[in-house]
């Protein structure tokens, strides 16, 4: 009988190493996630009291509020912990597609929400969210399942290159009208690296790459904030009145802490000179407050986090399961090294959050969410 014929199932990874057994709670990967969350629940309330004071009445303000996402986001941690992989790979399209009506929404409904001269989120209610997060995890899980679907055919062009670099393009067209050139950054170098790791044609990734750099230089020149900030990051002290004003003050902030900082709650910079303390700047106040020893403490957990998403990654027993374990963790990595480049003078103004310390729910329940399928992934062997 010749009927259709069935997608077959995919392999597991072979590989000639010994792996260890998985355990059911992966605590290296857990507990310096908690240990960020904690961290981050009273540095959000030393960076924003002053400012909850001022603007809501009550210096607790942010403070709950980030009490309240950080306990979603350990509920959502353990749901995607033990929710099959498989169905991850069933969400991959209707996630993609969900995500690009969220990013449609903000230019078409009634509820999209501005703030800083950028349209980057929704309101419903009392209740905002910001689009472009969510699509960052869904992009992740489109790839991982797509290109572990076509591995055979990843080197074709028509195949394993372009309808990934097509939705990329699609994602990037609808983030860059909010406008956020920042996150159309990111979201080019995770596709990037995905399809690279995933061994897509050098041929292919590098003209690329190539390509999109005038492209990337025309839309920086063509836009006046764009151009100042760019210069405000080369001299940031010549505009420290303007553009470069954040900057100056994140560099002082880390300048005052010293080794030992300032002392927990006694940073100067938070008090109204450094724009966005709780958000954009956290690490900064962490500088003042913490000193080098509380930024290298801090390093040191995101190492623990990113050394141990690489493992699991690594190890996973599908392709499906590697891919998406490798653009979860390439995710954080991307988005800890913006923010801290950022802050440390080292990269231009972006308004991007530092996972699991700044204050954010979008973003924090998101990261949550991939960790808690990292941890399933490192613990689903042959599932």
């Amino acid at each position: 009988m010749s009927g259709g014929r069935k997608p077959e199932k995919e392999k597991p990874m072979t590989s000639d190493r010994k792996e260890a057994k998985p355990s059911s709670n992966d605590v290296r990967l857990l507990f310096p996630v908690l240990f960020l969350i904690g961290i981050g629940i009273v540095m959000v309330y030393s960076a924003s009291s002053a400012l909850a004071l001022k603007k809501f009445g009550t210096e607790y303000y942010f403070l709950t509020k980030q009490a309240v996402y950080a306990l979603a986001g350990i509920i959502i941690l353990f749901i995607c912990r033990h929710i099959p992989l498989k169905v991850y790979r069933f969400l991959a399209y209707p996630l993609l597609v969900l995500s690009i009506l969220f990013l449609v929404a903000i230019e078409v409904s009634g509820f999209g929400f501005s703030a800083g001269g950028s349209a980057r989120w929704l309101r419903f209610g009392g209740f905002t969210f910001q689009p472009s997060e969510f699509a960052r995890f869904s992009l992740i899980i489109y790839l991982a399942y797509s290109m572990s679907k076509k591995k055979d055919h990843i080197k074709e062009f028509s195949i394993g290159f372009l309808p990934h670099v097509f939705v990329l393009a699609l994602f990037a067209g609808l983030i860059f009208l909010q406008p956020d050139f920042g996150s159309v950054m990111i979201f080019g170098a995770l596709t990037w690296i995905m399809l690279f790791v995933g061994g897509a044609r050098l041929l292919h990734l590098v003209p690329a790459l190539v390509v999109l750099m005038p492209v990337a230089y025309f839309f920086m020149v063509h836009a006046a904030y764009r151009i100042k900030r760019l210069m405000s990051f080369l001299d940031p002290w010549q505009y420290s009145a303007d553009e470069g004003y954040q900057i100056v003050h994140s560099l002082m902030a880390f300048g005052t802490g010293g080794i030992w900082g300032a002392g927990m709650g006694k940073g100067y910079q938070k008090l109204f000179y450094l724009p966005e303390p709780h958000t954009d700047f956290i690490f900064s106040v962490i500088g003042e407050e913490l000193g080098l020893l509380g930024v290298l403490f801090i390093l040191g957990l995101y190492s623990m986090i990113l050394w141990r998403g690489i493992i699991i990654a690594r190890n996973a027993d599908t392709f499906f399961g590697s891919y998406m374990a490798l653009g979860l963790i390439t995710a954080i990595g991307l988005q800890v090294s913006v923010n801290m480049g950022v802050a440390l003078g080292l990269l231009p103004t972006k308004g991007l959050t530092l996972p699991f310390l700044s204050y954010g729910g979008t973003s924090l329940l998101v990261n949550m969410a991939s960790i808690g399928i990292l941890m399933n992934i490192g613990a689903s062997k042959g599932k």
